[in-house]
């Protein structure tokens, strides 16, 4: 079966990006696999081979480890055969802000915004060098709904919405997708290692499966989609959001305070 090219996919060694993987397999990609288990990785691999026949390499990268970005940002940088990456490798946090660890807020940083840049950074300029490719970021709701958890992890979230953003307009006359997804509550790992019980801590019809969600987000992408929220009902929805935020635009800069404030020339 002839290939696509390869797809890079971050946190591959399980939920979304395991998901990711074996649908990125059906639809003709070869795969590179990054994660930090390598047990793991290698079974996907496996998995993934012996169901659709697809190549699929493995690369053992922490990116919590500004090296091993470096490592991983290098090869989407230079491999001309990567067309595709999935941006999906993070970590949560549902603490409040002032419970949690200083140390794991700022981790969530590092690998949620600092990381994320940076390889999505590598990978568009491979591919806007030659006028192809896909970039898929996996960002979340409460980039829209920053009540919910904490404002470091929304906010982290809320930096992947505003950078798929841009990175899309500066890509739109290079060749190349940009692609940013918002999963609600998802049945993976991810919530597990930041505490929650998604059997018992969240309501049932919140918590859609990781299967559903990456069916749901390849759905958008088909249809055109930039922003895909698995779970909106109407697309009209957000594109009213969008309309309301970008109508603020003309007036967000000016030389004089809003008369309201009566300062300035409005004295």
């Amino acid at each position: 079966m002839s290939s696509k090219g390869i797809a890079l996919i971050t946190g591959a060694s399980t939920g979304i990006g395991a998901v990711y993987a074996d649908r990125l397999a059906k639809r003709g990609y070869d795969l590179i696999l990054v994660a930090r288990s390598k047990d793991k990785l290698d079974d996907v691999a496996k998995q993934i081979h012996s169901s659709t026949g697809r190549r699929a390499e493995t690369l053992q990268a922490d990116l919590s480890i500004p090296a091993d970005v470096r490592r991983i940002a290098d090869r989407l940088a230079t491999d001309s055969s990567i067309t595709a990456f999935v941006n999906n490798a993070g970590i949560a946090s549902a603490s409040k802000l002032l419970d949690s660890d200083p140390d794991y807020l700022e981790q969530i940083v590092q690998l949620n915004v600092t990381a994320f840049t940076r390889l999505a950074v590598a990978a568009a300029s491979n591919f806007a060098k030659h006028s192809k490719g896909l970039i898929i970021n996996i960002g979340s709701v409460v980039a829209l709904a920053p009540e919910l958890l904490n404002g470091v992890y929304s906010g982290s979230k809320a930096f992947v919405q505003n950078f798929s953003t841009a990175l899309k307009n500066e890509l739109a006359d290079k060749g190349v997708t940009v692609q940013v997804v918002l999963p609600g509550a998802t049945a993976t790992p991810l919530w597990e290692k930041a505490g929650v019980n998604i059997h018992t801590d969240l309501p049932p019809e919140w918590v859609m499966t990781t299967e559903d969600m990456v069916d749901a987000s390849f759905a958008g992408l088909d249809q055109g989609e930039f922003a895909t929220i698995p779970a909106l009902p109407h697309a009209a929805d957000f594109e009213a959001y969008e309309k309301a935020r970008l109508a603020l635009a003309p007036n967000l800069s000016r030389r004089e305070p809003a008369a309201r404030y009566g300062v300035g020339a409005q004295k």
